[in-house]
């Protein structure tokens, strides 16, 4: 079991920045990527980008590719999404997801933090 917890949403002005965080317990960290996914009202959910259990590898959802970064520190259990130029379309709730290296699944999510940009 995995457990996620995610924070630094708020509401910002278009063309600010957040910093989401996303901190992991419970199994050993590397053994999983990490994936940033959101969810506005009335929308399907949609990837936001990815990270390799080292950091190596990142993916990125073309709508965000430029402005946000993915990263991951292994020594805390932590996943950061820097999001900048922030726009309003990028409005959603943001969850931070787990899954086995070996595995193509998310089986583990946070409960969600809010984005809100004002236009």
């Amino acid at each position: 079991q995995v457990q996620l917890v995610e924070s630094g949403g708020g509401l910002v002005q278009a063309g600010g920045s957040l910093r989401l965080s996303c901190a992991a317990s419970g199994r050993t960290f590397t053994d999983y990527a990490m994936g940033w996914f959101r969810q506005a009202p009335g929308k399907e959910r949609e990837a936001v980008a990815d990270v390799s259990w080292s950091g190596a590898t990142t993916n990125y959802a073309e709508s965000v590719k430029g402005r946000f970064t993915i990263s991951r520190d292994n020594t805390k259990n932590l996943v950061y999404l820097q999001m900048n130029s922030l726009k309003p379309d990028d409005t959603a709730v943001y969850y931070c997801a787990a899954r086995l290296t070996s595995s193509t699944e998310y089986r583990y999510w946070g409960q969600g933090t809010q984005v809100t940009v004002s236009s």
